[in-house]
């Protein structure tokens, strides 16, 4: 049976085969094409207080939240618009 975890990130929880690969994606980004480290960490902390967080994904959207937060484009979908 597969744990649901509220509130965690990908990096918080147990990797499957899968979640690996999106885990090398997300640290292969190129540094021009990401947020600075402050920044993506402070989505990350928004995303991590947000009741629409499940198993590292946004119920609203769908997303990896870790792989949104990164993109400078992207913006939170909630209807509060976190960040």
């Amino acid at each position: 049976m597969k744990i649901i975890c509220k509130k965690c990130l990908l990096a918080d929880i147990d990797r499957d085969a899968y979640t690996e690969k999106l885990m090398e994606y997300i640290a292969a980004v190129p540094e021009d094409k990401r947020v600075d480290e402050e920044e993506y960490q402070r989505r990350l902390t928004l995303c991590k207080q947000c009741e629409q967080l499940s198993n590292g994904m946004c119920a609203v959207c769908g997303c990896y939240v870790e792989l949104r937060a990164l993109k400078p484009e992207q913006s939170c979908p909630g209807e509060g618009k976190y960040w």
